[in-house]
């Protein structure tokens, strides 16, 4: 059995559970979650649990957001087809391939070489084309691609990363996770001329996002 049928049910099982019934109605995200192979993305000792309803480790004290999650934050950004997106933190690249076929470039950067060069090999494997991996300093973006459509911030920051807010495009919308080990919230925000306007949206829990304009050193849990 191909792994596309073996893994299709649990995938649609990820859709209407998870997904529609947590109040996930963009027909484009749904697609989208549908479309990418999770399993592919996680441990291959892990692949049996790829579509359950919680992250994974993916080494190196990293995780692969649970399913909502990534539709949430996704859905957040109202992508547009020829939109440029900025992610922060690509971890195993699943996230950047999600909005891969919401966007038309994904640039994604990840600090550590080691899950930035496997995440890279993976994503043009599985035919991402669209999607640009770096290594660096999330916390500092991409300077030399901006603006952006969006940005999407995959680690828990203390506060929104200035430079992130200067690569937003006019209309640009942000999402991220504040706050410390135990306590955070994703926000968006938007600009709108030399405005930026942060609504709250739910609490969450993701790994420290480590920089500059991040935290030194992962905070203590």
């Amino acid at each position: 059995m191909l792994d596309s049928e073996k893994y299709g049910p649990q995938r649609t099982e990820m859709i209407e559970k998870q997904l529609r019934r947590r109040g996930i109605t963009d027909a484009t995200v749904l697609a989208a979650m549908a479309e990418v192979p999770r399993h592919e993305f996680v441990p291959h000792e892990l692949r049996s649990r790829a579509y359950e309803d919680a992250p994974l480790p993916i080494g190196g004290g990293q995780t692969i957001s649970q399913p909502y999650i990534v539709a949430a934050m996704t859905a957040a950004l109202r992508l547009q087809p020829e939109d440029r997106v900025l992610e922060i933190g690509t971890g195993c690249g699943y996230q950047a391939a999600v909005l891969s076929r919401l966007a038309k470039e994904v640039f994604t950067i990840e600090r550590r070489a080691e899950l930035a060069s496997a995440a890279s090999e993976k994503l043009a494997r599985l035919g991402y084309s669209n999607v640009h991996v770096h290594c660096g300093d999330g916390t500092l973006g991409l300077p030399e691609f901006a603006p952006f459509d969006a940005i999407l911030v995959a680690a828990a920051a203390p506060a929104v990363p200035q430079p992130l807010l200067g690569q937003l495009a006019e209309g640009g919308r942000m999402i991220l996770p504040i706050g410390d080990a135990e306590h955070q919230e994703l926000r968006l925000i938007e600009k709108q001329g030399t405005a930026f306007l942060t609504s709250t949206m739910e609490g969450c829990r993701f790994v420290p996002l480590v920089g500059y304009y991040g935290w030194q050193e992962p905070p203590s849990r």
